[in-house]
């Protein structure tokens, strides 16, 4: 081998990873996998013609929705930011946003930048089942992790000011004669690292204004009714861009990929 060669093989090999990721739809930047619906594009039209609030028990906002669009801090482009008065001091569920469309199984891939120490929000799928966005907490219940369930995976955070990426494959609990008989479980990278693989997910936390079935039975009365993908508003400046879902049916309780 040339010399002359070796530089360029280490630069490849650096670079492999990244483009790897790109290709499955993994990882900050990622584009859509074939089949994906873009619910997210930086855009004030789609935010509006793809979301709305959801009405809990705490609501205390209107329509049309307070979250701005603002210029991306990072990158050229737009994306959308928590900023509804409802939701100043903390009050989750004042003014949290959800799809209109519902989902079952699905595969996730959305961007977070939380901008200050102690940012805090959150991702719920079906409206259930929070993944944690908050700064600067390892615990079960800081940042990426199934809250009260998995411990923190604050390992693979990219940090303040930076964007990070959740990649969550999740399969919705399954019933028979009204009884659950099987969890709802997930996959998760988190920036490009898989940090939890067929994780089960026993309940719903946080209460009534936390999302559906949240009052049921202390979170623990699961229903079969699917949910919208919401993100929470707590008065921080946290930001999202590029969330895209491609609903996907998983007779097998298996999410890894």
């Amino acid at each position: 081998m040339k010399p002359s060669t070796i530089p360029l093989l280490l630069l490849l090999t650096c670079l492999l990873p990244t483009v790897q990721g790109a290709d499955a739809g993994i990882g900050v930047g990622a584009q859509p996998i074939p089949g994906a619906e873009v619910v997210f594009d930086g855009s004030r039209h789609l935010l509006d013609a793809k979301w709305t609030y959801w009405k809990g028990p705490r609501f205390s906002s209107s329509l049309p929705i307070k979250w701005i669009i603002v210029p991306d801090p990072v990158d050229p482009g737009t994306v959308m930011m928590t900023h509804d008065p409802a939701a100043a001091g903390g009050k989750y569920g004042a003014a949290d946003i959800v799809t209109k469309k519902e989902y079952k199984d699905f595969r996730l891939h959305i961007e977070f930048r939380i901008a200050a120490p102690g940012g805090n929000s959150g991702v719920y799928l079906q409206n259930r089942y929070e993944i944690q966005v908050l700064d600067g907490d390892k615990t079960s219940h800081g940042l990426g992790a199934v809250i009260n369930e998995t411990e923190s995976p604050y390992h693979a955070y990219n940090g303040l000011g930076k964007w990070n990426a959740y990649d969550i494959e999740f399969r919705a609990a399954r019933f028979q004669d009204g009884k659950r008989t099987e969890k709802a479980m997930l996959t998760m990278y988190f920036n490009g690292q898989k940090v939890f693989t067929n994780q089960p997910i026993n309940q719903v936390w946080g209460g009534p204004n936390s999302g559906i079935d949240g009052g049921n039975d202390g979170g623990k009365g699961i229903t079969d009714t699917p949910g919208g993908l919401k993100l929470q508003d707590e008065g921080h400046d946290v930001r999202y861009r590029n969330i895209w879902i491609k609903e996907v049916d998983l007779k097998e309780p298996n999410t890894d990929f």
